[in-house]
């Protein structure tokens, strides 16, 4: 294994090992602030550019994606909860709702920068394409380990932090990739981890005030996890999977639009005009 490899992977068990050991311990309130030196270190030692960690603002038609998502899959869930009478607001205070979800809106997006978008969408990201591995490549490798840095989270948490309940473990982890996934194409978009961090950030916000964290439930009331919640119900999983195939394929169409667009632009600036017949 050569050492273009090699860092990632250090990069990658560092951050699952440290992680564990606080969620292990009861701070899995703060195991996510551990990527920040880890971010820090790894980005010194490749000594990468702002722009190729993702560090720069990105554009608007990213930033539309970033908050559309959220919108679209969490606001499909609350609607299909409501056709099921899921629903109990009785005992919900709408304006501390919507107060926490302001306040946990934008603390994720300042942390997670210089965190979880830092570290997995943005030097391993930057590290894994410097080992000449190709977007796709890239995407699925930095969701992977996205979901595996959640493992612990999951199975060792010692109740300080929103955990699933243990059916909802396995669902929980393959929605963290597909999430993950959603996020890294944002980043492949932009080419911004802000622009993920804003997604991020509205995602917790609205996920985790709506439908609660872990077992507990939400200003929706919705008490049937396993199938309605955004992160660990199985209907999250159909909703996030569906909007990341229609994102991937969106991508996809517009870069090959972008591709025939650049060849037509060239071979019409470069290809000779036809002199006029003499007759």
């Amino acid at each position: 294994m050569t050492i273009k490899y090699l860092r990632p992977l250090i990069g990658v068990c560092a951050a699952i090992a440290i992680t564990a050991t606080m969620d292990a311990t009861g701070h899995s309130a703060w195991s996510a602030l551990s990527l920040f030196p880890l971010l820090v270190a790894f980005w010194f030692w490749e000594r990468d550019s702002k722009s190729s960690v993702g560090f720069v603002w990105g554009s608007r038609r990213g930033y539309v994606l970033a908050v559309l998502y959220p919108v679209l899959v969490i606001g499909a869930l609350a609607l299909i909860c409501a056709l099921a009478g899921e629903i109990d607001t009785r005992h919900t205070h709408w304006n501390k709702a919507l107060l926490n979800f302001a306040l946990m809106t934008v603390a994720t997006i300042l942390v997670a920068i210089l965190t979880e978008e830092g570290f997995f969408r943005g030097w391993l990201w930057a590290s894994l394409s410097r080992a000449r591995l190709g977007p796709i490549s890239v995407l699925i490798l930095t969701s992977l380990a996205f979901s595996l840095w959640h493992v612990s989270f999951a199975v060792l948490d010692r109740g300080l932090g929103p955990a699933p309940a243990p059916a909802q473990i396995p669902t929980f982890l393959l929605n963290a990739a597909v999430i993950g996934a959603i996020w890294g194409l944002l980043r492949w978009i932009s080419g911004s981890v802000v622009v993920s961090s804003v997604s991020h950030g509205i995602w917790n916000g609205l996920a985790y005030v709506l439908f609660g964290l872990g077992t507990r439930a939400g200003a929706l009331g919705v008490a049937n996890a396993a199938i309605f919640a955004p992160e660990s119900g199985v209907l999250g999983l159909v909703l996030n999977i569906g909007f990341a195939t229609v994102l991937l394929l969106w991508w996809r169409g517009a870069r090959i639009g972008m591709a025939n667009d650049q060849e037509r632009d060239v071979f019409g600036s470069t290809r000779p005009h036809p002199s006029p017949s003499s007759g």
